[in-house]
């Protein structure tokens, strides 16, 4: 399975009052996302408030997405928690019809690079599902515990959200030259919270896809940045760096949370009624709202300058 260009973090929509999923508002956002072209679908990720969810409401948003994507694009489905809760989130994404999963860090625990291998290899063995794991937080590979996930046949590959392009530099080329089987098609996803920052310094290591939680609010700024760094279009890029993206991670790097929060502010300002983020996430006061809106129109501006 191959993911190249954008691949997409849908939100999770809540009611007013949070005790429930949007669920005309999730499939409404889902086909926007869809109506992007993205590589694929990610759904009940961090983006997508995977801690926040019920059992039952994640296999039912799950299943939301499978039936919205028709086939035309794999979903993944977020999985996490301890080995035996991973195991179960497992079981619950491939009887909602997922195509694989996002294996998120280990609960709370922390441990090796052996040890996070261990627990990968506990959850694949439970589950048919293709896996990509997520590096951040608990979850730490360096290159032989990543070259020891080509041994297990489901692990698609990785996903970074921790930044070291050294570390990860050191990574991709063990798995490339390691002269596995599975080398060349083993994959490599930059996960990071506005992954277009990183976007050239991740690709000039061969990791050329990422995540992008902008694609959820203003697809527009997202594919059109996708574009012009696919086509070394450097002017574009600059442009849409300075008036949208860097403005954007200062705000975000105001309060934890806002890899989610703000994304789920900037959604409400374009119309799309996603409702507020679950505890312990906090929601934008307004003056960080008016900042976001100002930037957004930026973002905008630069496109159809472009």
């Amino acid at each position: 399975m191959r993911l190249d260009g954008l691949l997409s973090f849908p939100l999770t929509p809540f009611t007013a009052d949070l005790a429930d999923v949007a669920w005309p508002a999730l499939r409404d956002h889902l086909d926007r996302q869809l109506a992007a072209d993205p590589a694929a679908l990610f759904v009940a990720c961090g983006t997508g408030e995977f801690t926040a969810l019920a059992p039952a409401e994640y296999a039912r948003v799950v299943a939301t997405a499978v039936a919205a994507a028709d086939g035309r694009v794999p979903v993944f489905a977020g999985v996490g928690g301890g080995p035996q809760t991973a195991r179960a989130f497992a079981a619950a994404a491939a009887d909602a019809g997922a195509d694989g999963a996002l294996l998120l860090p280990p609960y709370l625990v922390e441990s090796t690079p052996a040890g996070l291998v261990e627990h990968v290899r506990w959850v694949a063995a439970a589950t048919d599902l293709p896996l990509i794991v997520y590096q951040r937080a608990t979850a730490v590979l360096d290159p032989a515990a990543t070259v020891a996930l080509l041994d297990l046949p489901t692990v698609l590959g990785v996903k970074d959200g921790r930044g070291d392009v050294d570390a990860m530099l050191r990574i991709v080329t063990a798995v490339r030259h390691s002269g596995h089987p599975r080398a060349a098609e083993f994959l490599f996803l930059n996960g990071l919270p506005t992954a277009e920052l990183s976007a050239a310094a991740y690709g000039a290591i061969g990791v050329p896809a990422y995540s992008s939680a902008v694609l959820t609010f203003v697809p527009e700024v997202a594919t059109a940045f996708h574009r012009a760094v696919s086509t070394s279009d450097g002017a574009t890029a600059g442009a849409l760096l300075s008036a949208f993206y860097l403005p954007f991670a200062e705000l975000r790097a105001t309060t934890p949370g806002y890899a989610v929060a703000l994304v789920k502010a900037g959604a409400r300002l374009v119309g799309q009624p996603v409702g507020g983020v679950r505890p312990p996430l906090v929601d934008p006061p307004p003056e960080h709202v008016d900042r976001l809106a100002a930037i957004v129109a930026a973002g905008r501006e630069a496109v159809r300058g472009a």
